[in-house]
């Protein structure tokens, strides 16, 4: 039986929508924010004189107690080691909320939850599974994906894959390379319930949907909103770092979260990629519905911030802090621009290089579309298998990429724009040395995908 806070949280999502709560897992309808018990007490408490209930070694003068060892690589600031809230510092909530806001004029407040914390991009995935996952049940996604989602969705919370053919067999058609038919396709034929994970820009393929197509991305999913209830989940990781005109700059979330009130849109993005910080670990979740009030925005937020406390307890607090100062730095932007510029640099240089070399390069390998965030792939021709590249590459061109399928993934990235030519030109004499084998796929293959 529900716990009575549980229940009450459902009643509040179900009066505002039912489909809010029809599309929560087991798990999403179970947790809960214990506002009873230790919480509460040690909040009741929190400006006594002698206070007794937190549960942290404290200096008599109440800091935090730590050792001048650990606090020097702090600025020996002992704000920085109590815990932070499960929510996450609420300066930073809303300070993320307010630049999501201005970079997606068309998103609407009113619409959203207000963003919880958690501990990365991956951390936020799977606080998105638990609230709406249940095993057995179907995610619908592209089949270029990031490997680590079969961690997260299928091992962690038992998911079936149903992929959808992501880019057209023809992509060099001029008004975009996402395939629209195949997404919509996989949409209404697969039964049940429907939970859609899209991550733009793409991991790997560093595809981001044109104009045109993000706007017939969220008709088709409306479409099928208006059958039946249905959860998107939007990785947006590599969110902003678009590189070419005509692409889309909004993320979908911005027009999924008040599309359909039987769409219920999650926007999984942090600080990782989008402020250059990977391993502080700060991501946010954040919910959107076209039927969203205050009232149900904060059961949603009580259900995030308890599946974080359920998960890891808290997020780390140095961490969101250094987002927060940097965040509201008056020479921020002007630094992330900065960093922007190189790999936008490095992005074009790619496909200068891809262009100029085409002649050399067709007979063994054509990329796949890109226009953002880190990397590219090429597609090997038949006859290479990618694994056997991979390793002709390590041992004798001195150069590492990613092998899956019958694509090797470049991460520009975390290259030099120097060194990007040369790349290519290794991976064309490898596949060259190798083209005359039978392209028998290697035991040690393995696959992001």
């Amino acid at each position: 039986m529900p716990n009575p806070q549980a229940t009450r949280l459902n009643d509040l999502l179900s009066q505002a929508n039912p489909s809010l709560l029809e599309l929560l897992s087991k798990r999403g309808k179970d947790i809960f924010w214990p506002a009873e018990g230790i919480l509460k007490q040690s909040a009741e408490a929190k400006d006594t004189r002698y206070n007794a209930t937190v549960g942290i070694a404290t200096e008599d003068d109440r800091s935090a107690m730590t050792t001048p060892s650990l606090g020097k690589e702090f600025g020996n600031d002992p704000g920085l080691f109590p815990y932070a809230p499960s929510f996450g510092l609420q300066p930073l909530r809303e300070k993320w909320q307010e630049q999501m806001l201005a970079k997606n004029p068309s998103l609407e407040a009113e619409k959203i939850t207000l963003p919880v914390v958690t501990g990365g991009l991956t951390h936020g995935l799977s606080v998105a599974a638990s609230l709406l996952m249940d095993p057995g049940e179907t995610l619908i996604l592209p089949d270029k994906f990031w490997g680590n989602y079969k961690l997260i969705f299928q091992h962690g919370f038992g998911a079936e894959f149903v992929p959808f053919s992501f880019l057209k067999p023809d992509v060099s058609k001029e008004d975009g390379a996402f395939d629209l038919e195949a997404f919509e396709t996989t949409l209404v034929q697969t039964p049940g319930k429907k939970i859609v994970l899209l991550n733009t820009p793409n991991n790997p393929t560093g595809y981001s949907p044109t104009t045109g197509e993000a706007t017939e991305i969220v008709e088709i999913l409306k479409r099928s909103a208006e059958k039946e209830p249905l959860a998107v989940i939007c990785d947006d990781a590599y969110w902003g770092l678009v590189y070419e005109e005509g692409i889309q700059r909004e993320s979908l979330f911005s027009a999924l979260a008040s599309a359909h009130p039987n769409l219920l849109a999650v926007k999984i993005d942090g600080a990782t990629k989008e402020e250059f910080s990977w391993g502080l670990r700060v991501g946010f979740v954040t919910v959107g519905n076209a039927a969203m009030n205050p009232l149900a925005a904060d059961a949603i937020e009580q259900k995030l911030g308890g599946t974080v406390r359920s998960q890891v307890s808290n997020c780390s607090r140095p961490g969101q802090t250094a987002i927060l100062k940097a965040l509201n730095s008056p020479t921020y932007e002007r630094e992330k621009q900065r960093n922007f510029d190189v790999l936008k640099t490095r992005a074009k240089r790619c496909r200068e290089v891809l262009e100029q070399g085409a002649e050399t390069f067709d007979p063994y390998f054509k990329p796949l579309p890109f226009n953002s965030g880190y990397f590219l792939c090429v597609e090997l021709q038949e006859g290479l298998n990618a694994e056997n590249v991979r390793q002709k590459l390590l041992k004798e061109f001195d150069t590492g990429v990613i092998a899956t399928g019958n694509l090797l993934r470049i991460a520009f990235s975390s290259v030099a724009e120097s060194e990007i030519e040369t790349i290519f030109e290794n991976i064309s004499q490898a596949c060259q040395a190798l083209a005359n084998t039978s392209g028998k796929p290697d035991e040690r293959q393995n696959s992001l995908f």
